[in-house]
This record gives structure tokens, sequence and C-alpha cells, in this order.
């Protein structure tokens, strides 16, 4: 185990946008990527069910196998998907699993050099929760009230601030009337227990456990807003001096990936308690098997990125202000290794 910068890594066994100019000299020093292939792959993620192919790939080993023995794998975990771009553009992670908001956001402030969605994860797994006794029965009535989500910019959040914009409201930071509040998850179901937030829009498993343990109830679930109710919550990208320079340990870690993806939509309810086991052992909480059980009901499991809607996403980073001048990501996803992945596995390729 060892420590660079703020950033703790754990070894395991088989068992707010950066400055340009840092990206650009990130990605111009001959010492961020060796001229071999590495021998080390760093990858973040969250302890969120939304992340189950991570979660269940780094424990039981599937990509340190997929990888062979001279490949080292280095996980970090994070809350939200801002941090793991910050922790990209430092240097410091080579693949991550992340919601598309934050991946467009490196993308863009980067001029496009940071980083490319190589996979999808997962579709769904996010929702907006309100207290019982709030008194929010309709959209109207989100006037006055405090609303969290897991970190300014995240996924959830533009989602969020989207979906009261489509309805009429202004923020109260921009002279509006409802508060929206960015706090950990953990922080959040705290907040949302103790009565000092009205409701939260966050992925699962945090959306059923404010339900089944906080006094919450479902008032939208995500996908009730997305054509035919997919989008991409969860998606797989990778450093693009990494992938430039490691075209085969990215093509190892997409079919562990694809298999890993296969197997959960195979076995959900052995993925289920691997899952409750994995996030007991990374956070110490204890995951109700009904809890998963529902997360998993609002989730797909997919190594789609879903790109139409990671382009809507883009679009509404741009209606929100979180760009001044509309964003192009267009060549945001680079999914030739996938593709080939899924010709070798006899698997219908993305388009």
């Amino acid at each position: 185990m060892r420590r660079s910068g703020n950033i703790r890594w754990v070894t395991v066994g088989v068992a707010g946008a950066a400055l340009l100019a840092l990206v650009t000299l990130l990605f111009g020093c001959a010492s961020a990527d060796a001229s071999t292939e590495a021998t080390r792959v760093r990858v973040g993620y969250f302890p969120n069910v939304t992340h189950a192919q991570a979660l269940i790939g780094l424990s039981r080993g599937d990509f340190q196998q997929a990888l062979g023995p001279g490949v080292k794998t280095l996980e970090k975990r994070f809350n939200a998907g801002p941090a793991v771009i910050e922790a990209l553009f430092a240097g410091e992670l080579d693949l991550a699993y992340v919601g598309p908001s934050p991946a467009i956001n490196g993308y863009v402030n980067s001029g496009g050099e940071a980083l490319r969605i190589i996979a999808g994860s997962a579709s769904g797994g996010a929702a907006l929760v309100v207290r019982k006794d709030a008194g929010i029965h309709s959209a109207s009535d989100l006037k006055g009230k405090r609303i969290a989500s897991p970190q300014l910019g995240n996924s959830q959040d533009v989602a969020l601030r989207w979906y009261l914009k489509q309805e009429g409201f202004k923020t109260k930071d921009r002279g509006g009337s409802v508060t929206v509040l960015p706090a950990k998850n953990p922080d959040i179901f705290t907040l949302f227990r103790d009565r000092r937030i009205d409701g939260a829009w966050v992925p699962e498993p945090w959306a059923s456990r404010l339900i089944a343990e906080a006094g919450g109830e479902l008032f939208l679930d995500e996908r009730e807003l997305w054509p035919e109710g997919e989008f991409a919550n969860t998606i797989l990208i990778a450093r693009s001096g990494f992938l430039k320079r490691n075209p085969n340990l990215v093509k190892r870690w997409l079919a562990a990936h694809v298999e890993v993806t296969t197997w959960l939509n195979g076995h959900p309810q052995e993925a289920q308690s691997l899952v409750i086991r994995v996030i007991h052992r990374l956070t110490g909480v204890s995951l109700n098997p009904a809890i998963v059980a529902d997360s998993f009901d609002r989730l797909t499991f997919t190594h789609d990125p879903i790109a139409a809607s990671i382009s809507q996403v883009a679009e509404r980073n741009h209606t929100l202000g979180f760009f001044t001048s509309k964003p192009t990501v267009a060549g945001i996803t680079d999914l030739n290794p996938l593709n080939a992945v899924l010709r070798e596995q006899a698997l219908p390729e993305v388009r």
C-alpha cells in the first residue's frame, strides 16, 4: 500500500474543471506513460450498486486475471465524478467508472485531449426521492424546497438542475426558490433522515436506502425522462495517453468488463449477494438484500455507452451554464477496442 499525493492506492491481487495548461503538460510529459506497455493499471470507481462491474470484477480478480501476472491493478474509490476527473487530469488514474457529465466536462475542458469513453456500464439507477412528510406531491411542490445531489456537476446534479429548469424553476443561487445542496452520498442520507433536506437526486443504492431506511418515497425514476427508459448512468473511460500507449491492456480490461457484465445479467441473485459483501468490506455498511434487489430493478447493466444520451447530457450542461459555448463531443467515444472484444466473444457490436 502506498500514497500518491492525496490518493490512497490499494494493490489488488488475484483473490470542477482543471486548467487546460495542466492537461497539456500532462499529456506532453514522457513520464506520464512509458513507451513500453505499462506494468500497472490504476482504476477509479464508486462503492455504488451502479458500479457493479468494478465491484465484482475487482473483488473476484477478473480484471487482474485478464491483465496477466505482470500487471498490477491499483484501485481508488470516489464519492462522485468530478473528483475522478481531477485525479485523471493529475495523471493519477488510467481507467475509471464514472457518470457521463463529469466525463463530458473533462473532455471539453481539456480541449478533447484528456479522455475517451470506451464502454458503457449501467443504464438507469438514479432517482429523485422525497421525504414523505415534505409535502411534495407534484413538481409545483418543489418551490422553496431543499434538494441534495452528490456533487456539483455530477450526473445526478445535472439531471436535477435540468429537471427543475424544465419545470420552470430557478435554483436559489440564480435568484430562484429551490435550493440545490451538493453533498456526499452518506451525508445526504444523514441530512435526509434528520429532515434537514426535503429530497435528493441520487444513484443506487442510495435512492433505495432513502426509501427503505430514511422515510423517503420515490418521486421520480430518472428513466421516465428518457426515450425507452435508457440513459447512461455509468460509463467506462480511459485516459487518452494510456489508451494510446497500452491498447492491449485496454482490450484485456474490456474483455473482462464485458464478461462480468454478461455474468451480472445472467446471475442477478449471486451478483446482488456479492455486491452486498463488497460494499460492506469497502464502507462498513451492511445493505439489506431487499434494498439491493430494488436497486437492481432500476438498473440495466450494459457495455453500450448509449451515446445518444451522452450527447443530450452535453447539451444540458451547456444550457445550464456549465459551458460558455456549446460543447463538441463528437470524438469523445472510442469504441474500436470494445467492438474488437465483442467480435471475439461473438456478441453484437456497438454502433
